[in-house]
């Protein structure tokens, strides 16, 4: 056969949903995808690592991807999976076209879906058969939030945790990325075959997810850096703010997956003192916004919260969808700043391989 294809589908993803800081996310309803050609006819190629990449952008974000195998992202990240598997380039000719409608750097997890698929570009072509369980443990030595990855990997609503590492796995933080460039800059291994990761570095569990509840995403102009979301943080916590969130989050699956939604449920149980009043400070009107708005005051709202380390606003609802939107959107414009928002649901599938 002169070529094959393939496209490759991955879901955004919100992490947190309010208590549930790095441990609950949620697969939403918009792609990422990565079509891929392979033409077999040819015996070799002139370009880089033998691959080609084109990218489109649907997302409006004005960050410049590189087009390089060695720097882009999803490319690194598969060349990687291929090196552990003793494969030192891409198949001879292998094209990348990305079509990205994600907005980058806006608690989306753009990145996290991104790593999913170069985790799964380079088991598809390298023809590697690893499982999903397999290549959950290849992002998790790459991303280490396992709620962006798993939620984008598994699909739906998912609870995750991650094993604790030996020391020289947890030493080797991004190393895997850093092999894949040439010498000097790459790792220690450059050159050589990475070490595979660990088995089992994280855990995953579906919940399940009421049919009436659909999330709204309002994505604000601007970017809040993950190192400054971050740094916001304090070092530690009192009981009582731990205590919180735990009691919440033990209730935010059961209230999120009981059909007719109990609205006063979902929105106390989405509550949070771990991370939202601390990145409130980054964000200009959320404060008002979670302070204004809860089913009493609004139609069809169920609960507020941000999206991973925000800006994007998600607010659960089952109808008056546009209505919430205006408002979220309403706030923003009062500090100058300008929002689009997208009706999304449950990307219950995850990612997914469709073959031409």
């Amino acid at each position: 056969m002169a070529s094959s294809s393939f496209t490759i589908r991955t879901p955004c993803s919100s992490a947190n949903i309010g208590p549930g800081f790095d441990v609950i996310g949620l697969a939403l309803s918009l792609y990422l995808e990565v079509h891929v050609t392979v033409d077999s006819s040819k015996t070799s190629s002139q370009h880089p690592l033998n691959c080609v990449i084109s990218y489109e952008d649907h997302s409006g974000s004005t960050e410049e991807i590189s087009l390089d195998p060695e720097v882009n992202l999803i490319t690194r990240v598969a060349l990687y999976v291929l090196r552990c598997h003793n494969q030192r380039a891409f198949p001879v000719e292998t094209h990348v076209h990305i079509k990205n409608p994600i907005p980058l750097g806006r608690g989306l997890g753009s990145s996290g879906t991104a790593v999913v698929a170069g985790v799964t570009l380079g088991n598809e072509v390298g023809r590697l058969g690893l499982t999903k369980d397999r290549l959950l443990d290849y992002c998790l030595m790459i991303e280490r939030h396992p709620d962006n990855v798993a939620a984008s990997l598994f699909g739906g609503f998912v609870g995750t945790y991650l094993n604790e590492l030996k020391p020289e796995d947890v030493a080797r933080i991004e190393i895997p990325l850093s092999e894949v460039l040439p010498a000097p800059a790459g790792g220690v291994d450059t050159g050589e075959r990475p070490p595979e990761p660990p088995v089992g570095i994280g855990h995953y569990r579906k919940f399940g997810w009421a049919k009436e509840i659909k999330a709204i995403a309002i994505i604000p102009d601007f970017v809040v850096p993950t190192a400054n979301a971050r740094d916001v943080l304090p070092k530690q916590y009192s009981k009582a703010d731990v205590v919180f969130n735990l009691q919440r989050a033990a209730l935010l699956p059961a209230a999120l997956s009981t059909s007719p939604p109990d609205p006063d449920m979902i929105y106390l149980a989405m509550q949070d003192k771990v991370h939202q009043p601390y990145r409130q400070t980054l964000i200009p009107g959320l404060t008002e916004i979670l302070q204004s708005m809860n089913p009493s005051t609004q139609p069809g709202l169920l609960g507020i919260c941000l999206s991973g380390a925000g800006p994007t606003i998600l607010a659960l609802a089952t109808d008056h969808f546009e209505e919430i939107a205006n408002r979220i959107i309403s706030q923003f414009n009062r500090n100058n700043i300008s929002c689009k928002w997208k009706l999304l649901e449950p990307a219950q599938e995850g990612t997914t391989v469709e073959r031409a």
